[in-house]
């Protein structure tokens, strides 16, 4: 019996499993398939996380913490989790190759991944002008041109963001109105340097060896193609949670989620199931930051400690 399972190993599972065994916990296994540290590895440049003053690629961000989580006895399965359920006052973790785990408690740290737009050269150039993130990325573009790719509510408010930052911002959409809140759409109405490029499909992201160049665009009515001339695309489609453990035989989840998949919790990081905890990227109103992501797994961990007592 696992005092705690940990189903995810990137900065939210690696952080917890380092609290909850140097909190006192014996039994904590964390469940990661491929090598721990999360999406971030895959970042080129990060320069705002506190206390790294340089600029340093994500894979040299974390390169340390694996060894330092596992110090204090949290151990690694690299294997996928399948599914979570309840059993009384136990959960049953199954694996995706048959094996089986049962634990006190769980922490879910599986995080989201950005959806894909699908247009030429979005997987070519991304991390060389291509992002899904503003916040991350925003600042090497400052007093630069840059295209923001989406219509929902995530895409106009990253735009805003980036408006702050760059002498101009295009808003690229496929449709004439926008699937976000009346006053987030009024936000970016009001910004002055946001031109909006509506009702057009995105062809192609071009680039050379320096990184990205221009954005294509075909305009849906008459086929026109234009062709924005800028350093940075910056792509908000969607994300796609990565709740599957979650979901029982019958379709449900194990615990509450909103419309869109976001493990629902508290401000302990519980979830609405006793035992059952979330942290990161999978949680509501995740900030989708590595600093962000590290402090849930804090959180949950500290708490999941005096839960099992």
């Amino acid at each position: 019996m696992l005092d705690l399972a940990i189903v995810g190993g990137g900065p939210a599972g690696l952080t917890a499993g380092l609290y909850a065994t140097r909190g006192g916990l014996k039994e904590v296994v964390m469940f990661e398939k491929g090598m721990p540290g999360g999406q971030i590895m895959d970042s080129s440049e990060i320069e705002n996380y506190p206390g790294q003053g340089e600029v340093m690629t994500g894979m040299e961000l974390m390169q340390n913490w694996p060894a330092q989580c596992q110090k204090f006895g949290l151990k690694h399965e690299m294997n996928q989790v399948q599914s979570v359920v309840k059993e009384g006052e136990t959960f049953k973790l199954t694996m995706v190759d048959g094996k089986e785990f049962e634990s006190k408690a769980v922490l879910m740290a599986t995080g989201s991944v950005p959806r894909k737009a699908g247009f030429k050269g979005e997987a070519e150039f991304f991390g060389r002008g291509v992002s899904t993130c503003a916040t991350c990325d925003g600042f090497f573009y400052k007093g630069k041109e840059v295209a923001v790719i989406g219509g929902g509510d995530t895409a106009l408010e990253e735009a805003v963001y980036l408006a702050k930052l760059c002498s101009k911002v295009y808003l690229i959409h496929r449709r004439d109105t926008y699937r976000a809140a009346p006053s987030t759409i009024e936000h970016m109405k009001n910004a002055e340097n946001i031109e909006e490029v509506t009702n057009v499909t995105v062809e192609e992201v071009i680039g050379d060896a320096s990184g990205v160049t221009g954005v294509i665009v075909k305009g849906k009515d008459n086929g026109e193609i234009r062709q924005i001339d800028v350093p940075g695309a910056f792509v908000f489609v969607g994300r796609d949670v990565l709740n599957e453990p979650l979901k029982q035989e019958d379709g449900s989840f194990l615990c509450d989620t909103n419309a869109q998949g976001e493990v629902i919790v508290n401000l302990k990081m519980e979830t609405s199931v006793a035992g059952l905890y979330a942290a990161g990227d999978i949680r509501i109103d995740a900030a989708k930051q590595v600093v962000c992501a590290s402090g849930d797994g804090a959180t949950a961990a500290v708490n999941i400690i005096e839960y099992i007592g």
